[in-house]
């Protein structure tokens, strides 16, 4: 994660994303090295809990102090639009914390980068499986 030698384009990346580049998973190596990173800190509890449970405390603590600095605030405005999309969607079962990231990368005019299958062909979203 160098951010330093990423590329211009921003990215608000999910969980499912965080966790596809903890696991060093092939499809998302390029978003390690040509995209700045944007989440939240929601995305990161979630995250470090996911690792703490698989017993991988020191991949969570590590991975917990590199992308501390990538947060964006959860802005309060959206929490009412968050809520519309997901009830928008609700046969989708979108995670609450997924529609706020989606909503959140919306409102900085950024994509969602998820390997979810519910967001597979929604507008805005990068999708990479």
């Amino acid at each position: 994660m160098n951010q330093e030698k990423g590329g211009n384009k921003a990215l608000f990346y999910d969980t499912y994303a965080l966790y596809a580049i903890v696991k060093g998973e092939e499809n998302y190596k390029e978003y390690v090295k040509n995209y700045k990173i944007i989440t939240n800190l929601m995305n990161i509890y979630e995250l470090y809990y996911i690792l703490i449970k698989e017993n991988e405390n020191k991949l969570a603590e590590d991975f917990f102090n590199k992308l501390i600095n990538y947060c964006v605030k959860i802005d309060p405005t959206i929490i009412k639009e968050a809520a519309t999309f997901r009830l928008q969607n609700i046969k989708k079962k979108f995670s609450y914390l997924d529609c706020l990231g989606y909503v959140t990368a919306k409102s900085l005019k950024i994509k969602f980068l998820t390997g979810d299958e519910g967001f597979r062909d929604i507008s805005g979203v990068e999708f990479v499986k």
